[in-house]
């Protein structure tokens, strides 16, 4: 099916329907008018942000892609791992399609475009994109003309886990303001078929003051001075956007859609301390302060059958003999060590003692095909409930905080998808975003 017109894709990372479809119902009139049709997307496995966005635009499961998350371990190594980028990314595109047929495209922000790659069109990077120093546009002289217009550098994105909110709060803007000037001088200036931005704002607002905002979070303060940030916020996009909307055709089609939703975070888990306590993980002393790395010196290889990395998920390592370099587990041992952990993390209670819904999956049941260097178990604590915090040293397996600074909230599994286009399919996945619910490609 030939596309017509033009399309404006709006990636909202980590927006709920709960925000856009019921909270902010009717207070959003530029967000809403391209909203006709609205539905609901489960995200990928796991739900973040690399690799949930590229799985979109490739149409391609994380194993597939061989991306699970930010930073991977490479197999058979304790030490050596590497940062996702565009480099790892060897599936192509919707706009890398659409190239092909003689369509041009506007991309920004979409995770991970960094190192920008050629593209039929103009490219801007993403939030991994090191600093402005750094080239971050397709073609290259793309950067001076953007600089140019906001008379300073470009803005990737802003640190959100610190407990000066009124920063957090003023940066936000200021990033958010800066990129759709951005946009809004590129479909302007450029003759397009296919607009595709991730506003990576919507996350950090989220992470930064969900507690304030949700008076279902266990840590929600009561009425307080940053309870109206997040519809503040939802607000000065829905203005910008409607400045954008303005230099784009009436006859034009949009989809509005994230990688994942947001919820509250009861808490974070402190995996490798309970690896320790069930006997599969031995140190070869214990830290001397709380919440220390763990680091693969600290480790006694001989005697650790696991270990596992923090984040919105568990990761899970098994130190399996033949492929790591003081590897335990015996090959033929293997699936039998995984199901016996895998029973073990799934019973594990909360700190009153509740039951927990807590899965734990081998990639291998989640993807049609494993590709780089999956973990061995991914582990969801409590439906996404409770982050896996891997540091070590805590008095107690749950934390109240996340480990790795402030943050009010965890990633969900259902996100929004929606959309003007009349003959739009409604994707089940964020992964059938472009390969089913989009009629972009064949």
């Amino acid at each position: 099916m030939e596309p017509e017109g033009k399309l404006f894709v709006l990636g909202l990372d980590c927006a709920p329907p709960r925000i856009l479809y019921k909270d902010l119902r009717g207070e959003l009139p530029n967000l809403e008018s391209i909203m006709a049709r609205r539905h609901e997307v489960r995200s990928t496995h796991p739900p973040i942000t690399i690799p949930a966005w590229i799985s979109m635009a490739t149409g391609k499961t994380p194993g597939e892609l061989g991306l699970y998350g930010f930073r991977h371990r490479r197999l058979g190594s304790y030490t050596d791992m590497y940062i996702a980028n565009s480099r790892l990314v060897r599936e192509k595109p919707v706009w890398a399609h659409l190239g092909a047929r003689g369509k041009r495209s506007i991309i920004v922000g979409v995770p991970p475009t960094y190192p920008p790659r050629p593209v039929r069109g103009w490219l801007i990077t993403d939030f991994i994109t090191p600093g402005p120093d750094k080239n971050y546009t397709w073609p290259p002289s793309l950067k001076a003309e953007i600089e140019s217009v906001l008379g300073g550098p470009y803005i990737f994105d802003v640190e959100f886990r610190i407990h000066d909110k009124d920063k957090i709060k003023r940066e936000l803007w200021r990033m958010t303001e800066a990129q759709f000037k951005v946009l809004k001088h590129l479909v302007k200036t450029r003759e397009w078929d296919f607009l595709f931005y991730v506003l990576i704002g919507t996350d950090r607002l989220h992470h930064a003051f969900w507690k304030y905002y949700d008076p279902g979070h266990p840590k929600y303060p009561g009425p307080n001075k940053y309870e109206d940030v997040m519809p503040e916020y939802y607000r000065l996009v829905d203005r910008l956007l409607g400045g954008l909307l303005e230099h784009i055709p009436r006859d034009a089609e949009y989809v509005v859609v994230s990688d994942h939703g947001a919820k509250a975070m009861k808490g974070a888990f402190a995996v490798n301390q309970w690896l320790m306590e069930e006997g599969y993980l031995t140190l070869k002393k214990r830290p001397d302060r709380p919440g220390a790395d763990l680091r693969p010196d600290m480790i006694d290889w001989s005697r650790t059958v696991a270990w596992g990395w923090g984040g919105y998920y568990a990761r899970i390592f098994l130190n399996v003999k033949g492929r790591e370099p003081q590897g335990v587990v015996e090959k033929e041992h293997y699936w039998d060590v995984l199901e016996e952990l895998r029973k073990k993390l799934q019973s594990i209670r909360g700190p009153s003692g509740e039951k927990w819904d807590t899965k734990a999956y081998h990639p291998s049941e989640l993807y049609p095909e494993v590709k780089g260097d999956p973990p061995d178990l991914m582990v969801y604590f409590d439906d996404l409930s409770w982050r896996s915090a891997g540091t070590i040293g805590w008095p107690s397996m749950y934390l109240e905080e996340n480990d790795r600074g402030p943050d009010d909230a965890v990633h969900d599994w259902i996100g929004v998808f929606a959309t003007s286009i009349e003959s739009a399919g409604e994707p089940e996945t964020v992964t059938d975003v472009f390969r089913r619910g989009v009629p972009l490609l064949p």
